[in-house]
């Protein structure tokens, strides 16, 4: 052979040496991939065929899937055919009900919400209403999870449910016919206080429609006069889809202004997004509440208002879910919903909390979120990881431990039920408040409601343990004392805590005899951080100090 031949020889085996070197990363992923795909239905198949009890494949194989899926993170989930209308629900917000949104009431699964314009509301559903029975099949706080794939079906088709109502008295039975549910995401929209020039903004979540029903209000209203001020309340809302955040900040920022980067896990995976229009309300004052429950496509609206030092953000610390999520459809009418990338707010900060990828041995390469400190336009300080922090931090918390207990066994709820059957044609509006309180009162008796503080069941622990060792007769004779005394305490706490419940009762009256618009009102006559947004508001010098503009 000669060196010619050789060389050709050479030349191409050492090309392959130099490149194999840049391939060998993925082909060990693959590798890796297809080995342990192997395993795993090696495993699937010898545990299926010899388990000492009878397995079922489909059940047995999804246990897998999401026991694979929860070392992730929570928000990486796969969603069977029965979740298809969740998936519709996210994507388009709507999917195929009757229009009612159910929830736990004490120990009874309750209607909390009936939608206008839907089936429920025509044949008479009400709020309060107990469901006992859907399709067929009992409903209890033990099963209340699927509830949801009971009512839900296709539209055009029929679902009987059968509920309790006037305190158990009534039996109803309902045939409703399922109809294309269309979720409106802003369920208040209006100039409050009514003789005022600010308007109040209530959104609930971002599916696709939101977008259009805050641009459709907000022309309304600057039909009706001038909009000097806003007040976008996002407390509770968990978030939804990333466009229609984008979309919704445009309406109030600058056109050109970044609202959010999303980064994956390539730098090629790297988006920005951009205001794009003329803002419809670019000079009007705006205040953002925010709270723990406002997490995903809240906290990016709210970031990049925060940021671009468009307005005050008010409340509490929001969730902190700086994660977006992508649904790929598969197989056999199944999804996946799978982490993607996170989202960074204009000024370059990541606000995600928790950190999944910390100590997770299937994570290989860990992207973590560090505290760190930025910058807005105006120069003033922000941080990333742990959610958005508010300019100005007021708490709306309720003080009694009696109030929350109330609230807690659904007790408010109950006698809202109780009182509107026994007075169904009073005036909201001439309601007595000490004729109220003493209703509730008597109603409580008759209910047998007692009140334990967290005080007094330690004080029963700690008397039950001196007891059972036998301590010391003047210590138990002591704690007998304090239990007494903190007895004593209980019975006076509905007096203590008096306005505060009377708020409760109200605004769930308001709920029976207003609807919901007379509910959110009466909300906010009453809420501490809707009325210090308006303080900020009606004062320039305030606002602007806040927002570094002077």
């Amino acid at each position: 052979m000669n060196f010619k031949n050789i060389y050709k020889i050479i030349i191409p085996f050492a090309v392959i040496l130099v490149f194999s070197g840049f391939f060998t990363g993925r082909d060990d992923v693959y590798f890796e991939i297809n080995k342990n795909i192997d395993l795993f239905g090696k495993v699937y198949k010898e545990v299926t065929f010899n388990y000492v009890d009878k397995v079922d494949p489909e059940e047995f194989m999804r246990a897998g899937i999401r026991g694979m899926l929860s070392v992730l993170d929570p928000y990486t989930i796969f969603m069977d055919q029965d979740k298809k209308e969740d998936i519709d629900l996210i994507t388009n917000g709507k999917y195929g009900g009757v229009g009612v949104s159910i929830g736990v009431r004490g120990d009874k699964v309750t209607v909390v919400e009936v939608m206008d314009g839907y089936s429920a509301q025509k044949q008479g559903l009400r709020v309060g209403d107990v469901l006992v029975e859907a399709g067929g099949k009992k409903i209890t706080p033990d099963n209340v999870d699927e509830i949801s794939a009971l009512v839900k079906g296709d539209p055009g088709t029929m679902v009987n449910l059968k509920v309790l109502r006037n305190g158990s008295r009534d039996t109803l039975s309902f045939n409703l016919v399922r109809e294309e549910v269309k979720v409106r995401s802003l369920v208040y929209s209006g100039f409050y206080p009514a003789n005022s020039n600010n308007v109040y903004l209530k959104l609930t979540s971002f599916s696709r429609s939101a977008g259009d029903e805050i641009q459709k209000a907000l022309k309304e209203l600057k039909a009706q006069k001038e909009i000097k001020s806003i007040v976008l309340d996002l407390r509770g809302n968990p978030g939804g889809l990333l466009d229609v955040a984008v979309d919704i900040a445009d309406k109030f920022l600058p056109k050109g202004d970044l609202v959010v980067t999303t980064k994956g896990r390539d730098e090629g995976s790297k988006k920005s997004f951009y205001s794009a229009q003329v803002p419809m309300v670019g000079k009007a004052r705006l205040v953002v509440l925010i709270d723990g429950g406002s997490a995903s496509a809240s906290e990016i609206v709210t970031g990049a208002m925060q940021d671009h030092d468009r307005g005050v953000v008010l409340g509490t610390k929001s969730f902190g879910k700086g994660l977006v999520q992508t649904i790929t459809p598969l197989d056999y009418n199944t999804s996946l919903k799978i982490t993607t990338a996170k989202y960074y707010t204009p000024s370059g900060r990541c606000i995600q909390k928790i950190d999944y990828a910390k100590e997770n041995k299937a994570i290989s390469e860990v992207d973590s979120v560090i505290k760190t400190s930025f910058l807005t336009d105006h120069k003033r300080v922000v941080y990333s990881a742990g959610g958005i922090t508010p300019d100005t931090v007021v708490k709306d918390d309720i003080d009694g431990d009696i109030t929350k207990d109330l609230l807690a066994k659904g007790i408010f709820f109950q006698f809202a039920d109780y009182y509107y059957y026994a007075h169904p044609k009073a005036d909201f509006f001439a309601m007595n408040s000490s004729d109220l309180f003493e209703d509730f009162d008597r109603y409580l008796t008759t209910q047998k409601y007692t009140f334990h503080s967290v005080a007094e069941q330690q004080v029963n622990h700690l008397l039950s343990d001196a007891k059972i060792k036998k301590g010391e007769k003047s210590i138990a004779d002591g704690l007998e004392r304090i239990k007494s005394e903190f007895e004593k305490l209980g019975n006076s706490e509905l007096k203590i805590y008096k306005n505060e419940i009377l708020t409760e009762l109200k605004i769930e009256l308001a709920e029976r005899y207003l609807g919901n618009k007379g509910r959110i009102e009466e909300e906010l006559s009453f809420d501490n951080q809707f009325q210090t947004a308006l303080q900020i508001l009606n004062e320039p010098k305030v606002y602007d100090k806040i927002l570094n503009l002077n």
